[in-house]
């Protein structure tokens, strides 16, 4: 339930952010969605997944820090500095598997998965705000 749930949460807040954010809020949303779809065809087998380290999910982990953080030198918002630091955690996540090969899976798994929500719900708040600026700046009269 919990993977539909984050899915159908990610759809919504994608096409928000497509359809009335600004430039970054553009860019981190195919960022998550690009993120989420590599994620699903990466994983392991289900009788093996997540009882070591997932290689291929960590690369696709560090590739989703680097492209926050690049919008997050770039913007002059606030929000991508902390969907960059979440997605740090997400990786400290990993680091944890590795520093403990004992970790139960489930535990590695929620490590992993957990972040992944208010990232998306920081996307969404952002796209709004980010909607209600531009909306306040169309109203504001030219000044002559």
């Amino acid at each position: 339930m919990a993977p539909n749930l984050f899915r159908l949460l990610l759809v919504i807040v994608t096409l928000y952010a497509f359809l009335r954010g600004g430039r970054e809020e553009r860019a981190a949303a195919a960022l998550c969605l690009v993120a989420a779809i590599s994620t699903t065809l990466l994983l392991a087998p289900l009788n093996q997944r997540f009882s070591a380290i997932e290689i291929d999910v960590l690369a696709v982990d560090t590739a989703l820090f680097v492209g926050f953080l690049i919008i997050a030198l770039r913007s002059p918002r606030f929000w991508p500095l902390w969907i960059s630091g979440l997605q740090l955690t997400t990786i400290m996540g990993h680091a944890m598997k590795g520093l403990e090969a004992d970790l139960l899976p489930k535990a590695y798994a929620a490590a992993l998965n957990f972040w992944a929500y208010p990232i998306v719900l920081i996307l969404g708040i952002a796209t709004w705000r980010s909607q209600r600026r531009s909306r306040a700046s169309d109203q504001r009269p030219l000044l002559r």
